[in-house]
């Protein structure tokens, strides 16, 4: 027996207890990671999703200090692009996370974001509808790696806090870029080039450094022999189609269809509308950067909340929170019904555009922050259902998560500048509703196959 046998027996109990050790902390480490990546790089993407429409706005008007010559883009219709790819291309991102892995997959994909971002230093109408095509390439392997990363990183235990969390830190994104928007754009009735230019600039260096950021995430061998690890690229979309042909998943996507319909409200057309509205003043603009700071606000109080409480979720189910966010996004929706014009996302409103009642602007800001809290009660839920009951495939289970709400998000961002503001309304109400329902049906049935897994079978294929 040599030298160096005799050494790795008597050093294998010391490994084997570290090693254990070990990978809670790793666990822990990732998630953290994981969360200040994506942090970054969205503070650049979220801050430019809300702020593009009044940007490229002042860039098509003369006059403005903005003015670009020639230029024609619409940030609406960039979003559409963005999500109609987005929705295309999510069928072929569980291919390439099995391929290359949920981190060098992250990677690739947050380079293709801080691309679309460079568009505000000089915008140009084809780069900005190409940019935009191909960031919806990289979004759903992004946000499919990272789904698939988080459920590696988390246990029946830990997912609906890990999902609180990392929700947090990523929404607290939206916080971080509009506070620097809102002294950048206070005072400017339009954008002007060296505003444009500074905030272009300072995104997409923040946007660069979660993508370094990500370099940092650990490797996860104890996750080698999922299911996700061991499919090829063909195996991986026949297994994603096969899971969205299953009729829980058919009913969730009626809610991820919501979400969509919810994130291009408070994305793009909710803090539009506000800097939209001449009843705001002149400062309408910096004003739609804070109601975007306190859309934000609600967001990250609802992830804190649900990750600091996510024993209770873990034991409770998780309709209560999203029966929560429903209450909250209705009252959202009405009062948006009553404090803006129709017509402010058609673009600036006359004095004579007015709404219900005489603008607010507190209780707009009220409104961004209740609509932050209800999206944070739908998505760290879904989230959390998807990375538990569908954890075998999880990286499948996200893909359709994204296919159907981006697929839904580009529907709404392609008619949010011709259609009037009560009519997008109705719409998200209705699929609020649905999608409320669908989402406690499959959250009851998976606590019932918890208690009576014999006579229950999560997945079931529709024949």
């Amino acid at each position: 027996m040599s030298i160096r046998t005799i050494k790795r027996f008597f050093q294998f109990p010391l490994r084997a207890l570290g090693y254990i050790m070990e990978t809670s902390t790793v666990k822990n480490y990732n998630i953290f990671i994981l969360g200040l990546a994506f942090m970054m790089v969205f503070t650049g993407f979220n801050t430019m999703s809300g702020i593009q429409a009044m940007i490229f706005k002042s860039a098509t008007t003369e006059g403005s200090g903005g003015y670009v010559d020639g230029f024609k883009g619409d940030g609406f219709i960039s979003s559409a692009v963005i999500y109609a790819v987005f929705s295309l291309a999510s069928w072929l991102a569980p291919s390439m996370v099995a391929w290359k892995g949920p981190r060098v997959a992250m990677i690739l994909a947050g380079l293709l974001y801080a691309q679309y971002i460079a568009q505000l230093l000089y915008p140009n109408t084809y780069l900005l509808y190409a940019s935009a095509a191909i960031i919806g390439l990289g979004a759903p392997i992004i946000w499919t790696a990272q789904g698939n990363f988080l459920s590696i990183n988390s246990d029946d235990d830990t997912i609906s806090r890990n999902s609180g969390i990392v929700w947090a830190m990523l929404q607290s994104s939206i916080f971080i870029g509009n506070i620097f928007a809102y002294f950048m754009f206070t005072g400017e009735e339009f954008i002007s080039t060296g505003v444009r230019t500074t905030v272009g600039v300072v995104l997409l260096s923040i946007t660069g450094g979660g993508v370094l950021t990500m370099l940092l995430l650990r490797p996860t061998p104890w996750a080698t022999d999922t299911q996700a690890s061991n499919e090829s690229p063909a195996a991986a979309l026949r297994s994603s189609w096969k899971l969205f042909m299953t009729k829980d998943m058919l009913m969730l996507s009626v809610t991820f269809l919501y979400t969509g319909l919810q994130l291009s409200i408070w994305s793009g057309v909710y803090p539009t509308c506000v800097g939209f509205t001449n009843s705001f003043g002149e400062n309408r603009k910096a004003l739609a950067t804070i109601c975007m700071i306190f859309i934000a606000a609600g967001e990250v109080l609802g992830g804190a909340v649900f990750g600091f409480f996510g024993h209770l979720t873990a034991r409770r189910g998780r309709d209560p929170i999203v029966i929560l966010g429903f209450i909250t996004s209705m009252i959202s929706y009405f009062l948006m019904f009553l404090n803006i014009p129709f017509e402010a996302p058609l673009g600036e409103t006359k004095p004579t555009d007015a709404a219900y009642i005489t603008s607010n602007m507190y209780l707009a800001i009220f409104t961004a922050f209740i609509l932050g809290f209800s999206d944070s009660c739908f998505n760290t839920q879904i989230t959390s259902i998807l990375g538990g009951a569908f954890k075998e495939q999880s990286s499948s289970a996200f893909a359709i998560f994204k296919f159907m709400q981006s697929m839904s998000a580009a529907v709404a961002f392609f008619y949010s500048p011709v259609l009037k503001l009560q009519w997008q309304l109705l719409l998200v109400v209705v699929l609020d509703i649905l999608g409320t329902i669908t989402f406690c049906k499959v959250e009851w049935a998976a606590n019932k196959k918890k208690h009576f897994p014999q006579k229950m079978k999560l997945t079931t294929p529709v024949v």
